[in-house]
């Protein structure tokens, strides 16, 4: 049976790194500042809203939080973000994803100041990571699973590591993660999706393989190299046929995975903390950067 990467515990551990860091700014400056943007009232949306905001009240972070209605205009919207821009009491700012439909995210993305665009959405720090930069944000989710394999053991250096999915939110980023010439990286890369013909065929040779498709149990255990291990990015709700109640689950058939995989991430409790623990870190990098360069 494989191992199983424990993200709440691992989270933890770089929450506590991230307190520390946000104690020391508080200390010699003031406490870091994040700025929450949710726009409408998708209740995914407001649970994730909750927990950011929650957990910087743990980590010694000060959040401000701004709600607005469904029917907010794109250009309300812009104005918030030119204010949060300018003020200098703000070092991060998360508009959640997805906004209401009559919203243009790119518009709402590209308006962020990149100095304090802590998802790393933004063209210039999307940029700065394919070239290689080591000094600008990284992408919540895929530093969260570099985060989970490093921490974990596993030997990502020469490995065959397999991308199943290619958003701009973890598939793209997380194949650039991988392959850094880089402690921790080096792997070489192969990124498979919807219009890529038999893509077990990629899968079964993979030595990391990495879940993003958004599609519920897609891999199976066939799918899986043995020994390989498996970071199930997904995060599905499905009707349990036999008990007619919803549950989570991955992107991975769980069950059969872990009966052929060396080392794979539960959902829930394996990338998602990871992910708030990404955010929760960029969040002070850009104050230490603002108010140490001062």
């Amino acid at each position: 049976m494989a191992k199983i990467i424990d993200g709440k515990a691992i989270a933890a551990e770089i929450n506590a790194e991230t307190k520390v860091m946000a104690a020391e700014l508080t200390a010699k400056f003031r406490a870091p500042g994040l700025a929450v943007v949710l726009v409408g009232d998708d209740p995914a949306s407001q649970v994730y809203v909750r927990n950011k905001v929650r957990t910087c009240g743990e980590l010694g972070i000060r959040s401000e939080l701004h709600k607005l209605d469904a029917a907010t205009t794109e250009e309300a919207v812009l104005e918030l973000i030119a204010k949060l821009n300018a003020d200098d009491l703000v070092d991060g700012i998360l508009v959640q994803s997805p906004p209401p439909k009559h919203i243009d995210e790119g518009r709402i993305i590209a308006a962020i100041d990149p100095d304090k665009d802590v998802d790393c959405f933004c063209e210039r720090n999307v940029g700065r990571l394919l070239i290689g930069e080591r000094e600008g944000f990284m992408p919540c989710t895929p530093w969260g699973v570099m985060e989970l394999l490093k921490r974990s053991g596993a030997e990502v250096s020469g490995s065959h590591a397999v991308v199943i999915g290619r958003s701009n939110i973890v598939g793209k980023p997380m194949a650039a993660l991988l392959m850094r010439k880089a402690a921790g990286a080096n792997a070489t890369v192969t990124v498979v999706h919807s219009g890529t013909p038999d893509i077990t065929k990629y899968t079964r040779d993979a030595d990391i393989l990495v879940a993003a498709i958004g599609k519920p149990e897609f891999v199976r255990g066939d799918m899986i190299k043995p020994g390989a291990v498996v970071i199930d990015v997904g995060i599905n709700r499905i009707v349990d046929p036999a008990t007619g109640k919803g549950r989570l689950v991955g992107d991975v058939c769980f069950a059969e995975a872990e009966k052929v995989a060396s080392a794979i991430t539960p959902v829930p409790g394996g990338v998602g903390p990871m992910t708030i623990a990404g955010l929760m870190r960029n969040a002070v990098l850009a104050a230490s950067r603002r108010l140490r360069e001062r």
